[in-house]
C-alpha cells in the first residue's frame, strides 16, 4: 500500500482486508446514525465485524481508485483468488483456467449462474467490457492500465469471447505475469456502467472517470464480492451487508460469508484507533511497535490475540522530488533545491545520515529490520546484497559530510550546510498526519540531518492533500511514505518504476487531462530500470527473471530514488470471538473473510 498510497496492483487490492467493519442486513437506515455504543450493542445480537480506516475513500470506483481504499476488497471479486498463506492462485469467479502451449494465451471458464450484488447475471460480456472499454481505454489513465502494457510497445492483451462461459486473454508477446494480472483484476458491471463510457463530460472525457464517487447512493454500487455497500457517512463509517448473491458456499452448501455485517470506522489517527480497540469498539487493530508492549499485556483481559506474520509486505522510504519540469513557465521545484535533490552525492549523504538502528530500537521497539530493497524479503525475486552487489548505506555521518563536500557543498561558521553559492540547505519534508510511526520517522530524520547541517522543516499533512500533490500539482519537495501490497510478483511494481507509471513518485509524469510539463528529464539509470521491468515481464525463465530483477534492485540502491528506512513486522490484534483466522504477512488478517465466523464469548 503506498501504505497510505497503495501501489494499486491486482492482488494488493484483493488483500485490503486489513481494516474493516460490519453492519446489518436490512438495518441500513438505523446504522446511518448509530453511535459506537449502539454498534457494540447490536454486534452482540448480529454477527458483525468492526474495523477502522485512517481516511475516507476518495471513490468507490475500483478502476479509478489510486490510494488505499479499504472497502474495495469487500465489494469486488476477481476471476481468481490468491491464497493468503501460500500466495498460490485458486479459482474465483472462474472455476478453472487453461494456458496455451506457447504461454501467450489463457482461457478462463466462469462458474455457472454467477450474479452481481443486484441479482443481475454476471457474464463474459462484463469481462470484455471491463478490459476492452475501461482498462484498455486510452482516455481513462489508471494504474491498472500501466500493468497491462506489454513489451517495449506497451501493447495490451486481446480479450475475446470464446463462448458464453469462457473468455480468452492473449498476449502479443511473452508476458510472465499475465495469469496473475488477468486473474486478479476487479470486474465492473456492464449493465450499470456502459453509458458512463459512451457519454463524455465538457472536456471530452468519459463520464466513467467521475462515476461511483463517494456521493453515489450506496445501493447503486454493484459488485461481486462477499459484501455490498449499504451506507457511508463521511468521516464516520462505511457500512456493508452480506451479499445474498455471493458465489461462495461451504462444503455443506451453506451460503458464505457467515458474518452478516461489516462496518469500517473512519478513525483519523492511530492513537484514536488504539483507544477504540481497547474500549471494545473495534475488532481488528494493526499493531504498531509503539503499542505492542501495551497490547501484549492486555491480550487475556481484552480477549484478543496478537498475530505475527514476519516482515510486512510493505516499504517505508524517504524520497525527494527529482522532477525538473515546469508548468506554464514556473518550475515545480525551486531550481536551487532541485539541483540538490538531483545530486547523487546529496542523496547518498542523506542515506548515510539516517540512523535506522535507532529507528528500529526507539520507534519500532525492536520489531523491524533495516530495509534495503524495493522487493519484499518473502519474494523469490529478492536479491541479497552480498549476492547481487547491492550497496547498503550504514549510519555514518562523517561519510555523509565527505560526500557533500566532494559535491561542492560547504559548512559555514555555524556548522550549517550551504551549497557552492552559499544557499542554506533547507527543505520541507511531509508525511500523512495521524500516522504516528511516520510522524516519528520524520522527527528523527529531521534530527539526524541536523547533525550534518541540513535543516528539515517537517510537516505532517492530510493524506488526501499528499495524494493531490503527488498526482496533480507535483509541487512537493520531500516525503515519507510507503508502497506495499503488491505481493510476490515483481511486475506489480512496474507502475512505480516505469518512467511514465502512475506511481513513479520521485519523477512523476502528468496524468491524463493534467497540464503538460516542460523540461522533465529522465536519468539514464531511471530509463534502464524502466526497461528492465519490461524485460522482466517478458522473461518466462524463472532464473533469468530473478537475475533481471536483481539488476533493478542494484540500480535502485545505487541511485537512491527511494531511501529505504525500516521494514516492520506484520502484527495485528484480533478479537478471539472471530474464528477461522489464517494470518500471514502476505494475506493479512481477513483475506479469508468469507469463511470467518463470529462467536459469542
Amino acid at each position: 500500500m503506498i501504505s497510505a498510497l497503495v501501489s494499486k496492483t491486482v492482488w494488493q487490492r484483493s488483500l485490503l482486508f486489513i481494516l474493516a467493519a460490519v453492519m446489518t442486513v436490512g438495518l441500513s437506515v438505523g446504522l446511518s446514525s448509530c453511535s459506537e455504543a449502539q454498534l457494540r450493542t447490536e454486534a452482540a445480537q448480529v454477527p458483525r465485524l468492526v474495523v477502522s480506516s485512517l481516511s475516507d475513500p476518495k471513490t468507490f470506483n475500483a478502476i479509478m481508485s489510486e490510494e488505499q481504499n479499504d472497502v474495495l476488497g469487500y465489494i469486488y471479486d476477481s476471476l481468481l483468488s490468491q491464497n493468503g498463506l501460500t500466495g498460490e492462485l485458486e479459482p474465483g469467479l472462474a472455476e478453472s483456467w487453461e494456458i496455451s502451449d506457447d504461454q501467450l494465451s489463457i482461457v478462463f471458464t466462469l462458474r455457472e449462474d454467477l450474479k452481481w450484488s443486484d441479482g443481475e447475471p454476471f457474464t463474459v460480456d462484463d469481462i470484455l467490457f471491463t478490459y476492452n472499454q475501461i482498462i484498455f481505454n486510452e482516455q481513462i489513465a489508471t494504474s491498472d492500465q500501466d500493468i497491462f502494457r506489454i513489451g517495449e510497445a506497451g501493447a495490451f492483451p486481446q480479450v475475446t469471447r470464446v463462448d458464453d462461459r469462457r473468455v480468452q486473454f492473449r498476449s502479443p508477446e511473452a508476458f510472465a505475469p499475465l495469469l496473475r494480472f488477468a486473474g486478479g483484476g476487479y470486474i465492473l458491471p456492464k449493465h450499470i456502467l456502459e453509458t458512463s463510457i459512451s457519454t463524455t463530460n465538457s472536456q471530452g472525457q468519459p463520464l466513467f472517470i467521475s462515476t461511483w464517487g463517494t456521493d453515489t447512493p450506496p445501493n447503486q454500487i454493484i459488485g461481486t464480492g462477499p459484501y455490498r455497500l449499504v451506507g457511508y457517512e463521511p468521516s464516520q463509517r462505511i457500512m456493508l451487508e452480506r451479499n445474498p448473491y455471493y458465489w461462495r458456499k461451504d462444503a455443506e452448501g451453506n451460503q458464505q460469508p457467515y458474518i452478516e455485517q461489516v462496518v469500517i470506522q473512519i478513525v483519523e489517527s492511530t492513537d484514536n484507533s488504539l483507544v477504540q480497540f481497547r474500549s471494545g469498539s473495534l475488532d481488528v487493530e494493526g499493531v504498531s511497535p509503539d503499542y505492542f508492549s501495551l497490547l501484549k499485556r492486555e491480550e487475556e483481559r481484552g480477549n484478543f490475540t496478537i498475530y505475527s506474520g514476519g516482515p510486512a509486505l510493505t516499504t517505508s522510504f524517504l524520497t525527494f522530488n527529482l522532477n525538473t519540469g515546469s508548468r506554464n513557465g514556473r518550475p515545480l521545484i525551486d531550481p536551487i533545491k532541485s539541483r540538490w535533490f538531483n545530486s547523487l552525492e546529496f542523496r547518498k549523504a542523506v542515506a548515510h545520515a539516517i540512523d535506522r538502528q535507532t529507528m528500529i530500537n526507539n520507534i519500532y521497539q525492536g520489531l523491524g529490520v533495516p530495509q534495503i530493497s524495493p522487493m519484499y524479503i518473502q519474494s523469490p525475486y529478492y536479491a541479497s546484497p552480498e549476492e547481487a552487489g547491492i550497496p547498503i548505506y550504514d549510519y555514518d555521518p562523517e561519510q555523509s559530510k565527505q560526500l557533500l563536500q566532494s559535491a561542492g557543498f560547504q559548512y559555514n561558521a555555524a556548522g550549517q550546510l550551504t551549497d557552492s553559492d552559499g544557499n542554506r540547505v533547507r527543505f520541507t519534508l511531509i508525511t500523512n498526519a495521524g500516522n504516528k510511526i511516520r510522524e516519528a520517522l520524520g522527527a528523527q530524520i529531521k534530527q539526524d540531518l541536523s547533525k550534518i547541517g541540513i535543516q528539515v522543516d517537517f510537516q505532517p499533512i492530510a493524506f488526501n492533500t499528499i495524494i493531490s500533490k503527488m498526482d496533480n500539482t507535483i509541487d512537493w519537495e520531500a516525503l515519507i511514505l510507503g508502497i506495499g501490497g503488491a505481493g510476490v510478483e515483481p511486475d506489480g511494481g512496474r507502475n512505480t518504476w516505469s518512467v511514465d507509471g502512475r506511481l513513479h513518485v520521485f519523477n512523476q509524469a502528468p496524468g491524463a487531462g493534467q497540464p503538460p510539463l516542460e523540461g522533465r528529464e529522465i536519468a539514464d539509470w531511471e530509463e534502464e530500470i524502466s526497461r528492465l521491468y519490461v524485460q522482466g515481464s517478458q522473461e518466462l525463465d524463472e532464473e533469468r527473471r530473478k537475475a533481471i530483477y536483481a539488476q533493478t534492485q542494484r540500480l535502485a540502491q545505487e541511485n537512491l530514488p527511494f531511501i529505504y528506512l525500516v521494514n516492520p513486522l506484520a502484527l495485528t490484534a484480533l478479537r478471539n470471538r472471530v474464528e477461522g483466522v489464517k494470518y500471514s504477512a502476505l494475506g493479512g488478517t481477513l483475506w479469508n473473510i468469507y469463511e470467518l465466523r463470529i462467536t459469542e464469548q
